[in-house]
């Protein structure tokens, strides 16, 4: 048992910290704002500890729904369940597993919370499968990436405002834009195997698809920031993330494998600078 773990932290992508924290910055961005800033040592474990339970529970499913897919991808053929080093039931079996310790730490939220987080375990689970069928899989992805959202304000204030939905679909955007990213690196492999990207809906408009998508995702959260009244440390952290997003221009308008991946990486800095954005203008309120 103790000799499969590496196998097992593989297969939930410890070792890929990078999808986590792609996760974690829009739910501490709700944590924060649906809190004013003060969000209570109890939520934030919760939170934290939840997405990173849930990122890896997706993993785990992720894997086993294109276990005869990643065969056919040059940098996924080695994964665990592909190379057959992990049996397919392992994989649900630790999904599940991990779905439940991540329920267990919201059972003493208010019955709000725990709803919605049936309804994001089932975006969750469903994901890897919209692959087959959905143009743009990545939107639903940024559904199931940002549920957090709701559930954060659920727990703080006990009901979903409109900002909340608006921070979702911010996050739909932003998750379009990564994973779109993310998918430019494996486009010849998916046009072989015919499965449904972004990166191949778009087409030759991928690059323009993208920055509109970043144009919508920094649109919205200047909207939040002018609605709430952020101060100038807010708009210091959107203007770094906007930095960002220029940059990742430069590496994808050549559509190189290596540099759209370096993009799809950096785009934790660019969630980065908006949570410091947050969370430095309520320190400072």
């Amino acid at each position: 048992m103790f000799a499969r773990l590496p196998l097992y932290m593989r297969l939930v992508r410890l070792d890929k910290p990078i999808g986590s924290l792609l996760l974690l910055w829009p739910t501490l961005n709700a944590l924060w704002i649906a809190s004013a800033g003060r969000p209570s040592p109890m939520l934030l474990v919760i939170f934290i500890v939840g997405t990173l339970l849930m990122r890896s529970a997706g993993c785990a499913i992720n894997d086993y729904a294109d276990r005869d897919f990643d065969r056919h991808v040059k940098r996924t053929a080695g994964r665990p369940i592909t190379s057959g080093r992990i049996k397919a039931w392992e994989a649900v079996a630790l999904a599940a597993a991990l779905a439940l310790v991540a329920f267990l730490l919201i059972l003493s939220l208010n019955t709000l919370t725990k709803e919605l987080s049936v309804f994001a375990l089932f975006v969750a689970g469903t994901y890897p499968f919209t692959k087959r069928f959905f143009a743009i899989p990545q939107a639903y992805l940024g559904i199931a990436f940002g549920f957090g959202i709701p559930m954060a304000f659920a727990a703080v204030q006990n009901h979903v405002p409109m900002l909340a939905w608006a921070m979702l679909v911010a996050n739909v955007f932003w998750s379009v834009v990564y994973d779109t990213e993310y998918a430019m690196v494996d486009r010849d492999d998916d046009i072989k195997i015919g499965i449904r990207t972004s990166a191949l809906t778009f087409g030759r408009h991928d690059v323009l698809a993208v920055m509109l998508c970043y144009a919508a995702t920094l649109a919205i959260y200047a909207g939040i920031g002018a609605a709430l009244g952020f101060g100038w440390l807010y708009w210091l952290g959107w203007l770094a993330a906007a930095g960002c997003a220029a940059y990742h221009y430069v590496l994808i308008r050549g559509r190189d494998r290596m540099a759209c991946f370096a993009a799809f990486r950096h785009n934790n800095w660019l969630g980065g600078m908006l949570f410091a954005g947050i969370a430095l203008h309520y320190a400072a309120v």
